[in-house]
């Protein structure tokens, strides 16, 4: 192979140390994972569609991969997925998405947790998994995820995934829960921007940025420089119209020292009409390392928002996620891997231009292209 080209996906996950005793591998360990990626892309959901979609594919996988005893049945898939270590397979899939693809600089990198509702087992006192997430914006695809631990929440798991992620030159955005000062640091350390989301968790600073624009609007703004920017969206009997603030007067904020190359403060206010319904009014604000210049800011929190859209809706929704009941030891999580390589490679082929859902049926049924995200 030319080492001037990327490694492949199958190059890239061949390297995962093998959980099982020598007597026990009747199976490669490279055949078991491609067929549960490909299972994965083409819509099966448990250990039991896997073995059913390699057996329905058996001639078309023998054409690329060696099948010494032919397809795995469920309780192997089952086994082995549960067994693999998590933290080796992320990090191939973080190798692999790092060569495969190239990561637009400028772009919205939003962070944020999803859990799987189903994936708690009360036999065994086991909880649901949260993964936390990162994904790129612009190209349409998740960076790295980091389960968080069964007995925290999302906080000590952000500054983890950031240690794993290459966002030089990149805005991070994340919500309320991840407003910390460390968070913000280790942010400006890997050479990114922040956009944090400030609610009531934050205490003075929430405090401080409600009165500071309370006061700016009914001035008018008077008295200090700012920027401003203003968005309307409307479909189906829905009007929204976005205002953004921004402004470089920190000068006053209490405890400003603490947060690493802070620069800026924002709000917006988002109004709401729908027909026949009352206009409603909401305010957020946020703390940036950006300059005030409020068209880019507001395209920063705009753009948060798409993980919530093209990746958790879509894992709901394409993936049917919610309703998975894998549960037996790190089989939810290398499931949550899994997904994430399927999502990306199908949001990373532009051939057929349909949803996921229906990219999903396609590669299902049309081995070619099938193939051809693959290896996209």
């Amino acid at each position: 192979m030319d080492s001037q080209k990327p490694k492949t996906l199958i190059e890239h996950f061949s390297t995962i140390t093998d959980p099982r005793i020598d007597r026990t591998k009747r199976h490669k360990l490279i055949d078991i994972l491609v067929i549960a990626i490909c299972a994965t892309i083409c819509g099966a959901e448990t250990w039991e569609e896997f073995e059913l979609f390699g057996k329905a594919k058996l001639n078309w996988f023998k054409t690329f991969l060696e099948l010494p005893h032919g397809i795995p049945s469920h309780d192997t898939f089952r086994r082995v997925l549960a067994r693999i270590d998590p933290h080796q397979f992320q990090q191939c899939f973080l190798e692999w998405v790092r060569s495969a693809f190239e990561l637009t600089k400028g772009q919205v990198v939003a962070i944020d947790g999803k859990k799987s509702r189903r994936s708690y087992d009360l036999r065994t006192g086991k909880s649901a998994i949260n993964m936390v997430s990162a994904w790129a914006s612009d190209n349409q695809m998740v960076l790295g995820q980091v389960k968080v631990d069964d007995k925290s929440n999302e906080i000590p798991a952000i500054p983890i995934l950031l240690d794993m992620l290459e966002v030089s030159g990149c805005i991070v955005t994340i919500d309320a829960m991840g407003c910390q000062t460390d968070i913000a640091t280790k942010i400006v350390e890997k050479g990114a921007d922040y956009v944090l989301s400030v609610k009531g968790n934050q205490g003075n600073l929430y405090e401080d940025l409600v009165a500071y624009f309370d006061w700016a609007l009914k001035d008018k703004f008077k008295l200090t420089r700012f920027t401003t920017d203003e968005t309307v969206d409307g479909e189906h009997g829905r009007i929204e119209v976005r205002r953004y603030y921004a402004t470089g007067d920190i000068s006053w904020l209490r405890n400003k020292g603490e947060w690493k190359q802070i620069k800026s403060i924002s709000m917006v206010e988002r109004e709401r009409t729908i027909k026949g319904e009352e206009t409603s009014r909401e305010r957020g604000y946020y703390i940036s390392s950006l300059e005030a210049e409020a068209k880019q800011l507001g395209r920063s929190i705009r753009s948060h928002w798409s993980i919530e859209n093209s990746l958790h809706w879509v894992l709901d929704i394409a993936f049917s996620e919610d309703n998975s009941r894998i549960r037996k030891d790190h089989g939810p999580e290398n499931m949550a891997t899994l997904r994430h390589i399927a999502l990306n490679l199908l949001k990373a082929n532009k051939s057929v231009k349909v949803g996921i859902k229906s990219k999903r049926k396609n590669a299902g049924w049309n081995e070619s292209y099938l193939l051809e995200v693959l290896y996209t």
